[in-house]
């Protein structure tokens, strides 16, 4: 049961990522998912050719990540839903569908005939899930937001990040950072609602917000600040265990990163120095407790920073492959693409684009059964809509005469 989504169909009616991602995952977990673009103007965010200073494509090629991402084994049929023409095949897929998935705010859903309640009338049963920047209730429901500002600044991730005194705020480390995490908590949501569903014939009306993803993902600064009440000062942001040289990030010769964090440093001491060549430290018994290493942290910090200084970042993480203490790299992009975990787990899948050239693309974080994920391109724009129209018994003269109305592309 490796793809347990199969029988499943998905209509999303959404751009961007956030809400995008989430029927991307159920793609990968088997579900056929019928994404709704507009006839003219697509998914908003096929029209980004800069990401955070990147370019989202490649000149001459089909294959643009930020779409490829977020809407792999999807079908895409373009439909103008503000033409009373293309009305009848939106309820004809709703009635088709399990879920109807959306990231239109209120105001927009109101005027398409979109709202739970339009929907619900045309299926009863259908499963309705939103992706929000702020959620469904309160004074910011009708506010548009990206998950720079509801899930990164205003969900507490970027003042986890920003030492006293700072002149720049910290920014996300990659785009759509909280979109792809907030995918998952819709993804989850779905299928807790398809269960649910089954279990009680019941269907659930689903929310997700951007803002609540943050506030999840700094759960715990908020809630001990909660308890303390009021804000919390500012720690050192290097290490999980002030005191304990065996916590923080070292740099290498060349710039780069090793980040440590080994909250039992008695237990692998002799390891740890043996191996960054300190024989003097490992054997000292003057470190034999937690007060005694904590006493002497700075002197020991030290000639740790000298010694992780003087190799490069490749020799170190041949020279710690063996260590059993927890630790890892500073990747990149680039590591990341040739870490041998993600491959040997299949996380890193080959996908053929749309001009026959083999692809890569990160897969979702779940594994089932062992099994490979199956992935597919994402849509050109509106490759599907006539394949999806025929299959809703939609003939020749009625394609066309959806085509000149501009209800369809």
């Amino acid at each position: 049961m490796h793809r347990p989504m199969e029988g499943v169909r998905i209509l999303e009616v959404a751009q961007y990522t956030f809400v995008p991602a989430a029927a991307a995952i159920l793609a990968d977990w088997g579900a056929d998912v019928i994404k709704v673009e507009h006839a003219e103007k697509g998914d908003a965010q096929r029209g980004l050719v800069r990401v955070l200073g990147l370019d989202a494509g490649r000149e001459g090629s089909s294959f643009a990540p930020i779409m490829e991402g977020p809407n792999r084994s999807k079908r895409s049929i373009g439909l103008d839903l503000e033409k009373q023409e293309a009305r009848p095949v939106l309820e004809e897929l709703v009635r088709r569908s399990d879920v109807f998935l959306t990231n239109y705010l209120p105001s927009a859903r109101r005027k398409l005939g979109i709202n739970v309640e339009d929907i619900r009338k045309i299926n009863p049963d259908i499963i309705y899930a939103v992706g929000s920047g702020f959620g469904s209730e309160g004074p910011d429901a009708e506010r548009g937001a990206y998950d720079s500002t509801a899930f990164w600044a205003r969900g507490g991730s970027a003042d986890g990040l920003n030492p006293p005194g700072t002149a720049r705020s910290a920014f996300m480390p990659s785009g759509a950072y909280g979109d792809n995490m907030g995918g998952l908590s819709i993804a989850a949501g779905i299928s807790a609602a398809l269960y649910g569903r089954k279990c009680t014939g019941k269907p659930s009306e689903i929310d997700v917000s951007l803002l609540a993803v943050g506030a999840w993902a700094t759960q715990f600064n908020v809630n001990l600040a909660m308890m303390t009440g009021g804000p919390l000062p500012k720690a050192d942001s290097t290490t999980q265990a002030p005191g304990n040289p065996l916590t923080g990030s070292y740099r290498t010769l060349d710039g780069r990163w090793l980040q440590f964090a080994i909250l039992q440093p008695i237990r692998y001491w002799r390891e740890f120095f043996t191996a960054i060549g300190l024989d003097d430290v490992a054997t000292d018994p003057r470190y034999d407790t937690l007060d005694r290493i904590a006493a002497d942290k700075d002197a020991l910090c030290e000639r740790i920073a000298e010694s992780i200084a003087s190799r490069t970042y490749a020799d170190w993480v041949v020279g710690f492959k063996d260590f059993t203490g927890q630790w890892a790299p500073v990747q990149d992009g680039w590591d990341m693409a040739h870490d041998e975990a993600l491959l040997a787990n299949g996380r890193i899948v080959e996908v053929v684009d749309a001009d026959g050239v083999r692809q890569r693309l990160v897969a979702n974080p779940v594994k089932f059964d062992n099994h490979a994920v199956q992935m597919e391109r994402a849509p050109q724009f509106a490759e599907h809509t006539d394949e999806i129209l025929r299959e809703l018994g939609v003939d020749d003269e009625g394609l066309i005469e959806l085509k000149i109305a501009g209800a369809a592309t």
